[in-house]
């Protein structure tokens, strides 16, 4: 199998991560649980809407772990594959919404008046 680009995420990659720069890391740690936390919205969604931005900017290490959490959230084989046609379906809108710009430049569309 061919090596991945990947390093494996580790407990002393993390480790050195928090010694190299402790404040920012404490900060985006309370940040993380305090973003994740139950509130307006539950876990399991919260979780379901991180796999979903997961894909979008497709950080593997993100995929894995909130694909993790969110079935330890209760979240269904299904409504996570839903959760990524979502993601899916946004990252091509906005390849579409944009081709207004290359229609714009190619003198298709006028620019619009302020």
């Amino acid at each position: 199998m061919a090596e991945s680009l990947y390093e494996p995420a580790t407990r002393e990659i993390d480790q050195r991560r928090k010694e190299l720069a402790p404040g920012p890391y404490e900060a985006f740690t309370a940040f993380s649980k305090a973003v994740f936390a139950e509130g307006a919205l539950d876990e399991k969604t919260k979780q379901l809407i991180a796999v979903a931005v997961a894909h979008t900017t497709q950080c593997p290490y993100c995929i894995d772990g909130h694909t993790k959490l969110a079935k330890r959230k209760g979240a269904t084989p299904e409504e996570i594959m839903e959760s990524i046609w979502v993601a899916a379906e946004m990252r091509a809108g906005g390849a579409y919404a944009h081709s207004t710009l290359a229609l714009r430049a190619l003198g298709e569309t006028e620019p619009h008046q302020h």
